[in-house]
């Protein structure tokens, strides 16, 4: 009896054989995060051609947020792997962004429009200086 209690409590703990819905929020988030690295990047190198009065100030501060998104990116990474979740292809599209991914043998796809990555990469870093 003890041992099928622990067979069935192994089986509980394992991913589902099909894609969740919290499957598809850990792959928009990393979508997301991507799309946050890309804007820190380019608000960095705008930073030293500006003509902010103190750009060692402002860049250390996105220097910051960006190692906060990659150690949120790796902890997402992690997860993958534990969900069998496996980015294979990222398309930019004219109205959005397409992401082909492979979720426990099952290729799926997410399409993000750049209307809400803008929209959510700026709540993502503003959440970010919040923290």
């Amino acid at each position: 009896m003890a041992v099928q209690y622990a067979v069935e409590q192994v089986r509980e703990q394992e991913a589902p054989a099909y894609l969740t819905d919290e499957d598809a929020v850990l792959v928009q988030r990393y979508i997301l995060l991507g799309i946050v690295m890309l804007v820190l990047d380019h608000d960095i190198r705008v930073m030293g051609t500006g003509t902010v009065k103190l750009p060692r100030l402002y860049e250390s501060l996105l220097r910051g947020i960006q190692d906060r998104v990659l150690l949120e990116q790796a902890a997402l990474r992690l997860q993958f792997r534990r969900a069998g979740i496996k980015l294979v292809e990222e398309r930019r599209l004219k109205d959005g962004l397409e992401t082909i991914y492979i979720c426990r043998g099952s290729q799926e796809r997410c399409y993000l429009p750049w209307s809400y990555l803008k929209a959510e990469s700026e709540q993502a870093i503003k959440q970010y200086f919040k923290s």
